[in-house]
C-alpha cells in the first residue's frame, strides 16, 4: 500500500468519530473558525470558496455560515465526504457541496474557478508534494481571487511535542527532513486515537511553502506567525482568543502556527 492510500485508510478510521464530535459542537452553539482566520479572511459574503482537505466538513459549514455564496469542500476520504454531506444536510446548509478527490489529482478532474481557495489547521503535512499542491491552488483561483492557509508552524512541528509542556525544546522531527514521519496511530483532537495504522506526515519548511506558491504564479500578500496553537498538543490552556490554545510561558518564545494569504501574480 502506498503512503497516500495508507493515510486514506488511517483517516477513514476516525471519520465517524469526527462527525459525532462536530455534530455535538454545532448542537452546543456552533463551530467557528478561530479568531485569526475570521479576521484575516475578512468579509466573504457573496464569495465562491473552495475548501481543500475539508475533513468531515465542519470548517466548510462554518465558511458557509459566514455568508459565502457557495462553498465546496474537497477531501480524499470517502467516509469524510459522506459525513460532511450528512452534517450539512442535518444543519440545513444549502450553500455547501462536497467533492471526493486526492488534492494531488484534483486539477485532472475539477476545472471550476473560485474567489477563495481555503486551507486550515493541520492540512499541509498530509501533502507529499507542495509543488503539485501549489499548482493546484493556482488552477482553482479566479484572476482576482486569493488563497488563504492557517496551519501548524514548521518550526513548532520539529519539536518533541510531549516535552514542550515542560519547556524542553528537543528536536524530534528534522526540519529539513525529506522522508515523512510514520505514526502507528491516528486521531486525538476530535476522536480517541486509533492504533494499528500507518499514517505518513511530511515536514515542509517555511521556504518550501513560500517558494512553491511563488513558483506556481502566486504573490504572497502576508505571512503571519503566532505563539498559539489550534489544538491542545499537550498540557496547554485554552487561550482567551477563541479557537486557540497556549502555553502560559510562550508569549514570545516560538511560533506554533502561521497564516498566509496569496493572490495571483500579474506582471
Amino acid at each position: 500500500m502506498d503512503k497516500i492510500n495508507s493515510n486514506k485508510e488511517a483517516w477513514s478510521r476516525v471519520s465517524e468519530d469526527h462527525y459525532h464530535a462536530f455534530q455535538k459542537e454545532f448542537a452546543c452553539g456552533g463551530h467557528e473558525l478561530n479568531c485569526y482566520i475570521q479576521k484575516e479572511l475578512g468579509d466573504i459574503r457573496g464569495k465562491d470558496v473552495i475548501h481543500l482537505q475539508c475533513n468531515t466538513g465542519a470548517d466548510t459549514i462554518a465558511l458557509a455560515r459566514m455568508g459565502a455564496k457557495a462553498v465546496t469542500g474537497v477531501d480524499l476520504i470517502p467516509e469524510n465526504i459522506f459525513y460532511a454531506k450528512k452534517l450539512a444536510n442535518e444543519l440545513g446548509i444549502a450553500n455547501a457541496e462536497f467533492v471526493e478527490s486526492d488534492i494531488m489529482k484534483l486539477s485532472e478532474v475539477y476545472q471550476k474557478k473560485h474567489d477563495i481557495v481555503f486551507t486550515s489547521e493541520g492540512a499541509l503535512g498530509w501533502i507529499p508534494d507542495l509543488a503539485v499542491w501549489a499548482k493546484t491552488v493556482r488552477s482553482l483561483l479566479k484572476e482576482d481571487g486569493f488563497f488563504y492557509v492557517f496551519d501548524s508552524h514548521p518550526f513548532f512541528l520539529s519539536f518533541d511535542e510531549a516535552k514542550l509542556g515542560e519547556e524542553v525544546y528537543e528536536i524530534k522531527y528534522p526540519y529539513f527532513g525529506r522522508e515523512p514521519d510514520c505514526d502507528d496511530s491516528i486521531g486525538g483532537y476530535a476522536s480517541e486515537p486509533r492504533q494499528g495504522v500507518k499514517a505518513y506526515f511530511w515536514m515542509h519548511p517555511v521556504s518550501e511553502i513560500l517558494n512553491s506558491l511563488t513558483e506556481a504564479g502566486l504573490h504572497v500578500e502576508f505571512f503571519h506567525e503566532y505563539p498559539e496553537n489550534f489544538f491542545d498538543s499537550g498540557n496547554m490552556e485554552k487561550s482567551a482568543k477563541p479557537g486557540l490554545y497556549q502555553y502560559p510561558y510562550n508569549t514570545d518564545k516560538y511560533p506554533m502556527s502561521f497564516s498566509l494569504k496569496a493572490t495571483v501574480y500579474h506582471k
